[in-house]
């Protein structure tokens, strides 16, 4: 597997984590994102994948999409600068759950436009890893 972090602009372990969960960049999406563990719940994942995104660490983004329905290739657009994440529901998805679905707002601006994606995720689990499967983009 190529390593996830290899082309993603990563800020210091210090700096808060772009999922704005609070926490700093190292003790929250970075150990996953740079591929040294696996995230335990959907949840998680999620915040490590919009985390990927706002970094651009496409590898992580592909090694954690579900084979069934990964793409195969993804070009991350560099003048998108994601700015904010709301997690508004979870169902399921924890450490021993088979599959489990997230709902959340990202917020992005390109420019001078501003954007949000609202979605609802579904993650199944298969062999103790937590992937993205699908989402429905409301």
């Amino acid at each position: 597997m190529p390593d996830p972090a290899a082309s993603a602009r990563f800020p210091a372990s210090e700096a808060p984590c772009p999922c704005r969960s609070g926490d700093r960049f190292g003790t929250c999406c970075e150990s996953f994102v740079s591929g040294r563990a696996t995230a335990p719940t959907a949840s998680q994942l999620m915040r490590s994948r919009y985390t990927a995104f706002a970094v651009g660490a496409a590898d992580y983004l592909l090694a954690t999409w579900h084979p069934t329905t990964r793409p195969a290739a993804l070009d991350l657009d560099d003048r998108l600068e994601w700015n904010g994440l709301t997690i508004l529901a979870t169902e399921r998805g924890g450490p021993f759950d088979s599959d489990g679905t997230v709902e959340f707002v990202a917020r992005y601006r390109e420019g001078d436009e501003r954007g949000r994606l609202h979605e609802v995720s579904r993650f199944r689990r298969e062999g103790g890893r937590w992937y993205y499967l699908d989402g429905i983009v409301e």
